[in-house]
């Protein structure tokens, strides 16, 4: 068999996240898996490089799967985005080494998350986009953000209570950038707890509407309590930009 690495890019509004779960068929996941079964007449294990939540969406998602196929890859790309639903496209189907595995040999990853301010309704993009009462206060964001990055223990940015291993991660960089009435928040790192983004995108925006100070986020990652910090975003806001392989 080999092992094929697909990049994917999804509209993650109708599905219930990635992974497939009992008696759910409307996953990423499962997608991907029913459609290679299709196509070699075989069961398939996809295994993908992270888990993207309910509604949250992809430009480069990676993932791999092993089968035995006469097909090319282009022709197996050709395939999958003839069969797949309109909202999941393969954007790139390779062969790749026999001990790659998506997850992991992630090094990083990037997630944007996008609100918007501008005037009127963001009518074609509003499935994608957080819309915001007010402008918040992007400077104390920015500020805000400053604490977050570096190697730190993110329980308190973490949506699973019962969490046992590690919640240890490193948050290379996170940017917020405006333009056009857009906000966008960019995240990289070696990796993402459950929610992490969301929760950090929650609290930043508490941070610009004046419900909490800046200098408050040290205290508040030295917590490790879910429950001290802010609110979870709305998953819609929410899209895995690339992953990193060395």
């Amino acid at each position: 068999m080999k092992n094929y690495k697909f990049i994917l890019c999804y509209d993650g509004t109708r599905y219930k996240g990635w992974e497939h779960q009992p008696g759910i068929d409307n996953t990423i996941q499962g997608k991907m898996e029913y459609h290679l079964a299709q196509m070699t007449g075989g069961e398939i294990e996809v295994l993908g490089a992270g888990r993207t939540d309910a509604g949250v969406h992809a430009k480069g998602m990676v993932c791999n799967a092993r089968f035995d196929t006469a097909l090319t890859p282009e022709e197996i790309t050709g395939y999958m985005n003839e069969h797949l639903p309109e909202d999941i496209c393969v954007l790139e189907t390779r062969i790749a080494s026999d001990r790659f595995h998506a997850r992991y040999n992630a090094v990083g990853k990037t997630y944007c998350y996008t609100c918007y301010v501008g005037l009127g309704k963001p009518v074609f993009n509003r499935k994608y986009v957080l819309t915001l009462e007010k402008r918040p206060d992007v400077e104390a964001m920015r500020k805000a953000a400053g604490y977050l990055v570096g190697k730190h223990d993110y329980r308190s940015f973490c949506g699973n209570k019962h969490m046992t291993k590690s919640t240890v991660r490193i948050v290379d960089s996170i940017e917020i950038s405006e333009r056009n009435g857009y906000i966008n928040l960019t995240y990289h790192g070696t990796g993402f707890l459950q929610h992490m983004v969301r929760i950090m995108t929650g609290t930043l925006l508490e941070v610009g509407a004046g419900d909490r100070d800046p200098e408050s986020i040290p205290e508040l990652i030295e917590a490790c309590d879910r429950s001290l910090a802010g609110f979870t975003a709305p998953a819609r806001g929410l899209c895995l930009i690339s992953v990193d392989y060395d």
